[in-house]
């Protein structure tokens, strides 16, 4: 469905986050004369009013009658379709879209395909891999843009114009891609953990949300991580599969970079902080060669790459503690990783966060040998987290300590690690409840630790450049 489709239909627009404003700015644009009405909080509602939009009523009451009196609902990721008042309106009718769906249907070609289209998921990885592929795809010459979920909605980007799109989608977004029955050029999909069960209702349905990239849109080209157990078996037959992470493509011998059995270069002194890093840079460069590039003769600029800050992000080092912000963590796995990259160092690792029921068994599990000096829990999970790790403490002889917030988890961290250890934030859990998101974890931990927040936020070449 394209924007102009909308036009004369009932329509509404749900949330009014940062995707919520490019959706309105963008139907506004194209439509005018639209009669439009936003579900959104008093809070948000004010600042829609004032735009001074005439044609836009405000509705605090998305409830599913309210929803089911429109025909197209446009939507914020972060608002579950699997959500009662969505699914009562979708059941009568009520067609629920997001703004990704509608700038693929807006550039679609008459194949009903984007030819420049390079789309990235995965549960872990796929900022970094994002960013990666627009910083190689520019190194090869072509104007790039870098949009989606890290950062700036592709609405935002309607009427821009470049010769390759590197786009990360979460899984709120994967399933607009398929929505929009508009093929991306090539599709990644790094890997799969269970994550964000709350929104997806449980993991199956995570799972196929996530897929469904690859498996409802049908990308011409789909590169996929041979090493993750559950992309390994998956059958494609609308799809080119070039597989990564094993000697049939690009992957790892451990430092070195392969492809096939062709020794390329090696990754120990790339700005890419762990080995699932290096990992994600041979996604990056199977990529670039199903797009049709060099991608060994642009594996060297990969040293040019600038990393993504809140990802095993060093601030710096106070009082002879080194402070690493990893702040993106939302999951166990995420943390494992961030442990495995300091196991040669003492580390206090501070998890917890807002609880959305993911299992710790397998982080309990892996710390019977692979604990850290201190674990710090906080926040809604901590108690939960802290029970479960109890008596793997006991058994594994590491430091378990429970904090009420976060400055009071960095205070234990401290007190807990000799000169020369580590301050890990790598929570395993989102931030929702004392911080908007990641990023403002992240702030506050910088200036907990002494250093400038705002120094530390900001993704470098956001946009098309």
């Amino acid at each position: 469905m394209r924007i102009a489709d909308l036009a004369g239909r009932r329509v509404a627009l749900w949330g009014w986050g940062h995707e919520g404003k490019a959706a309105h700015a963008a139907l506004r644009a194209r439509l005018p004369g639209q009669p439009l009405t936003l579900f959104c909080g008093p809070d948000e509602a004010a600042d829609a009013a004032a735009l001074g939009d005439p044609l836009l009523a405000l509705d605090h009451a998305a409830t599913g009658e309210r929803l089911a009196a429109f025909e197209v609902v446009v939507k914020s990721p972060g608002i579950s379709p699997y959500r009662p008042e969505a699914t009562f309106a979708a059941q009568r009718g009520t067609r629920f879209l997001g703004g990704t769906a509608l700038w693929f249907a807006e550039r679609a070609d008459a194949d009903g395909a984007i030819a420049n289209a390079l789309c990235v998921t995965g549960t872990k990885g796929k900022s970094t891999t994002t960013a990666l592929l627009a910083h190689l795809l520019r190194a090869a010459g072509l104007r790039t843009a870098l949009a989606g979920n890290i950062g700036l909605p592709l609405l935002e980007l309607l009427d821009a114009s470049a010769e390759a799109w590197a786009i990360e989608l979460s899984s709120y977004q994967t399933g607009d891609v398929a929505a929009s029955g508009v093929r991306p050029q090539v599709a990644i999909v790094t890997n799969l953990h269970p994550e964000h069960l709350d929104w997806h209702g449980s993991e199956a349905q995570y799972i196929a949300d996530k897929l469904s990239l690859v498996t409802r849109a049908r990308p011409r080209i789909a590169v996929l991580n041979a090493a993750d157990p559950l992309l390994a078996t998956l059958a494609l037959p609308d799809s080119e599969i070039r597989w990564y992470g094993d000697v049939r493509g690009w992957h790892l011998r451990g430092d070195a970079l392969y492809r096939g059995d062709q020794h390329v270069m090696d990754t120990a002194r790339l700005p890419l902080p762990g080995r699932h890093n290096r990992g994600n840079l041979c996604a990056v460069l199977t990529a670039l060669e199903a797009f049709g590039l060099d991608a060994v003769a642009l594996a060297p600029q990969a040293a040019g790459f600038q990393p993504l800050p809140n990802r095993l992000q060093p601030l710096g080092e106070r009082g002879g503690l080194l402070y690493v912000n990893d702040s993106i963590s939302t999951t166990p796995m995420a943390t494992l990783a961030a442990l495995e990259l300091y196991a040669d160092r003492p580390v206090a690792a501070l998890v917890g966060g807002h609880d959305r029921g993911l299992p710790w068994d397998t982080f309990a599990d892996a710390m019977r040998t692979r604990a850290p000096r201190a674990i710090v829990t906080m926040g809604q999970n901590g108690p939960r987290i802290h029970a479960l790790l109890a008596p793997v403490a006991a058994e594994a002889g590491f430091a378990l300590l429970a904090a009420t917030d976060l400055p009071d988890a960095m205070a234990q961290a401290r007190a807990a690690l000799p000169p020369g250890g580590v301050v890990l934030l790598s929570p395993g859990a989102p931030s929702f409840g004392p911080y908007r998101n990641y990023v403002a974890r992240g702030r506050h931990f910088a200036e907990l630790a002494g250093f400038d927040p705002a120094a530390i936020t900001g993704i470098a070449g956001m946009g098309i450049a």
